[in-house]
């Protein structure tokens, strides 16, 4: 089974999870931290997650911000049996990932490219031009 822990700096993460649950219901098997916001702090937090995770699962790591201080406390943790970590994520890419029971690494590759087609510049010329395309509406 995809287990997957998802942290950020203060609520994002938490957020993410909010929408999730309003756009596909229960996301039981995410489980979020919001970090810096109380006395907690990842390791613990992921220490306690890693407690839940057995042999058979695949375990998904999700930071906000590559390099980050979230991201370099997820990274120790690389050594841990069947586990990835992805940063830099956005709503597009773990809406995708919420709805999975497994995936290959060849998967996650193409999720991460998708997620990251889905950040554009809007601007109103663009859709006057594109009448004919049903990409947006």
């Amino acid at each position: 089974m995809l287990k997957i822990f998802l942290s950020s700096h203060g609520h994002m993460a938490s957020g993410i999870k909010s929408s999730l649950d309003i756009l596909i219901g229960n996301t039981d098997k995410i489980t979020v931290f919001d970090a810096y916001v109380d006395e907690k702090n990842v390791q613990d937090v992921l220490d306690n997650f890693y407690k839940t995770v057995s042999e058979d699962d695949e375990v998904l790591l999700l930071s906000d911000l590559y390099g980050g201080s979230v991201n370099q406390v997820m990274f120790t943790y690389l050594n841990r049996p069947n586990t990835r970590l992805v940063s830099g994520v956005n709503l597009a890419l773990v809406l995708e990932l919420a709805i999975k029971e497994t995936i290959s690494d060849s998967e996650l590759e193409e999720l991460v490219e998708t997620s990251r087609m889905m950040m554009k510049i809007v601007k109103m010329e663009a859709l006057a031009d594109d009448n004919d395309s049903d990409e947006f509406f």
